[in-house]
């Protein structure tokens, strides 16, 4: 728009000079409006710029969600090729690990069941809690009655019957008795053990429970964790599968720290699961186990 030139005269003084107002331009960076007919709203008009980039945009937006569809479905479809996997779970105590696993199951975070537990207290939690949902259970090892001692089940015996339940994968979650070299012939590379602190410290034959998380604030060390590796012979020796790492607080108790572990730990042992169900675990050269990334099969965690 502009604004027409305008004369201003003095008629009662002929001497005063006649003032000329300059053109001033206006320029508006307001989008052209182009009036439609009466009860419908104006168009505004866009640059092709604008559009090029608002077009580009919801692209994307559309190309990340179709990618993260596509993803989900191939996830998914890869599943349904897999065949379930059973495992048998060994506890010693509350079974609080057993627990996490059991839900991840029923949940569809793992592509597998726990269809028996093994136990050497026939009258503990985790044997508790598998009766009242209607897992079977197994008593092992050998138990003392007064003096003398009665066998329940030898290790040939527990060996026949995981494999009657076609077990492809043992789980020791708080099981605090050595595994006969029998059973780790057995099953090799299928055995996993959850231990309280980061391996290879504070590891070993009575290295159990609150004595690791004890022995970690005695040390000064500023960090713990969970540690999950494949059973040997050994106690705590096997190739380290999956850590995860915790703060050691200045003013923890070891009941504040094992708190902190176990929370850690339940989230650990479902993802490893998970990856076992799903044949994501890779052994590399030297011998090392990984665990392929769900998402990105070419990174390893």
């Amino acid at each position: 728009m502009e604004t027409q030139n305008a004369i201003v005269g003095a008629s009662f003084h002929s001497s005063v000079p006649k003032i000329q107002i300059p053109k001033i331009h206006f320029h508006s960076s307001i989008p052209k409006i182009r009036f439609s007919p009466k009860w419908i709203a104006p168009k505004i008009q866009f640059s092709s710029t604008s559009q090029t980039s608002i077009a580009k945009r919801r692209s994307t937006q559309c190309r990340n969600s179709t990618e993260k569809i596509e993803s989900n479905n191939k996830a998914d479809e890869s599943k349904r090729k897999l065949r379930r996997k059973n495992m048998a779970v060994f506890v010693s105590g509350g079974g609080s690990n057993f627990r996490s696993i059991y839900e991840a199951t029923l949940n569809g975070s793992v592509h597998g069941d726990v269809v028996v537990l093994v136990t050497n207290k026939q009258d503990c939690g985790g044997a508790e809690f598998a009766r009242d949902n209607c897992i079977p259970v197994i008593v092992f090892p050998k138990r003392k009655d007064g003096e003398e001692e009665q066998e329940v089940f030898s290790v040939e015996d527990l060996v026949i019957a995981l494999r009657s339940y076609k077990v492809d994968f043992i789980l020791l979650a708080g099981y605090l008795k050595l595994i006969p070299v029998e059973l780790v012939r057995a099953y090799p590379k299928s055995i996993l053990n959850i231990h309280p602190s980061l391996l290879p410290s504070f590891g070993g034959k009575g290295y159990y429970g609150m004595k690791v998380h004890k022995a970690v604030i005695a040390s000064g060390a500023r960090y713990s964790g969970a540690t999950i590796h494949y059973v040997d012979e050994q106690y705590d020796t096997g190739r380290i599968l999956a850590q995860r790492v915790v703060p050691v607080l200045a003013k923890d108790t070891a009941e504040d720290l094992a708190a902190r572990v176990l929370h850690e730990e339940h989230k650990l042992y479902a993802d490893v699961a998970a990856a076992l169900c799903e044949e994501r675990i890779t052994w590399r050269e030297d011998g090392v186990p990984l665990i392929r990334s769900k998402e990105n099969p070419d990174y390893y965690l």
